[in-house]
């Protein structure tokens, strides 16, 4: 009598995640011949895009913000009675 280990099964989970393993070694390898090596999308560069992404919308939030004290000063002003404005000339 001899005992043999039962065979593990290949269930669908496994043909699944092996098909997709299979694929994102594929489109890693043509992106890195299509691409090249110089122009790969990395962490660093991600995080870099992230930072200057950043720093655009802050420079236009101020640039937004100036315009308002701008206008709200402008419109302050027009609103002054006569007595406090200055003659000009």
């Amino acid at each position: 009598m001899s005992i043999s280990e039962p065979q593990p099964a290949i269930g669908l989970t496994t043909i699944s995640r092996t098909v997709a393993s299979l694929a994102a070694g594929v489109v890693h390898s043509l992106e890195r011949a299509v691409v090249g090596e110089a122009r790969m999308r990395t962490a660093r560069g991600n995080a870099w895009e992230a930072v200057c992404a950043d720093r655009a919308r802050a420079d236009q939030r101020a640039e937004l913000n100036r315009l308002v004290a701008e206008l709200t000063a402008a419109r302050a002003a027009s609103h002054r009675p006569q007595r406090d404005r200055q003659p000009v000339g």
